[in-house]
């Protein structure tokens, strides 16, 4: 089973064409083959398979009216989290997924043209630009709205580390997320993310945990600033997460009350991606991450 290795700001992944939807992947091989010491290592493993041999991709196919053969295939990201779990969504894995297609000749994709992308959080639609790729994220959206709306907070979150829970704000991007504004840098720092954070209340299929701290100044040149540590479900730290970044600036930006900052710098341990959004006649706002993405090797993995 030939398997690429790739990373985005640091998030990195097991990548597996299955150009005719015929591999079948367990829990067991799938965290096995993402074990750091055992395995290749990896936050995740991502299978390519065209969008018409999953149920869930026909479904999204016959949805936007778009049609996938094995000759003209739209792909699938099959994503899993570390441990084996099923995952909704990955922002950086998408980048990373795109970059794989193209590296494999699987999909073409010059510097400006956009390619759909069929996720279990839906379409996603992936442009080529100068710094990488660009990911339509789809609307953000809060996981509580009616305690969101009265305190912008919903849950209390303690990290191991903490003296005290912390209170934080629930955000939806396809996939769960609980964002924590901390106070200072040294607060970041000194975060042990090597046990899961409690978060009560729970959401209901679990969450991913960011700490966020504000840039100092928060807005410079109309660009919003923040640095963020993540603990990700199934995966446990990592060194970022795309969707938790597009979280992380949907709750910043509720806190300070100024959702005329459109653009966001998001500064991780493995980088930094750029957040943008634009509100939609409903109110709602569309989400843009972009960053770049990075092959590392090839190899064959024996199940």
């Amino acid at each position: 089973m030939q398997f690429t290795k790739a990373h985005a700001t640091g998030n990195d992944f097991v990548l597996l064409a299955d150009p005719a939807g015929q591999m079948d992947l367990d829990a067991g091989f799938i965290a096995a083959s993402c074990d750091r010491h055992l395995g290749v290592g990896a936050d995740g493993l991502i299978r390519a398979v065209p969008s018409h041999w999953m149920a869930k991709g026909r479904r999204l196919l016959a949805e936007h009216e778009l049609v996938s053969t094995d000759e003209a295939p739209v792909w699938f990201m099959d994503y899993y989290n570390g441990d084996g779990s099923v995952a909704e969504m990955c922002g950086n894995g998408v980048r990373a997924f795109v970059h794989f297609l193209a590296a494999e000749g699987l999909a073409e994709l010059a510097e400006g043209e956009e390619l759909p992308i069929m996720t279990r959080a839906g379409l996603r639609a992936v442009r080529r630009v100068p710094e990488g790729y660009a990911v339509g994220m789809g609307v953000w959206s809060f996981i509580d709205p009616q305690m969101a709306a009265e305190q912008a907070s919903d849950s209390l979150v303690k990290a191991s580390s903490q003296h005290e829970p912390r209170p934080a704000l629930s955000i939806s991007m396809g996939n769960p997320h609980t964002v924590v504004a901390l106070p200072d840098e040294a607060s970041l720092e000194q975060l042990n993310l090597t046990e899961a954070p409690t978060v009560e209340p729970l959401p209901p299929h679990g969450t991913n945990v960011e700490f966020v701290v504000p840039g100092s100044p928060l807005v410079q040149h109309g660009v919003g600033q923040v640095r963020m540590r993540v603990h990700e479900r199934g995966s446990g730290e990592t060194l970022s997460c795309g969707t938790g970044a597009c979280a992380a600036a949907a709750a910043t930006r509720v806190w300070v009350a100024d959702d005329a900052v459109d653009t966001w710098k998001v500064a991780v341990p493995g980088g930094e991606v750029t957040v943008s959004f634009a509100a939609r006649e409903d109110g709602a706002e569309e989400v843009t991450l972009a960053g770049p993405a990075t092959i590392v090797f090839t190899g064959e993995l024996v199940p």
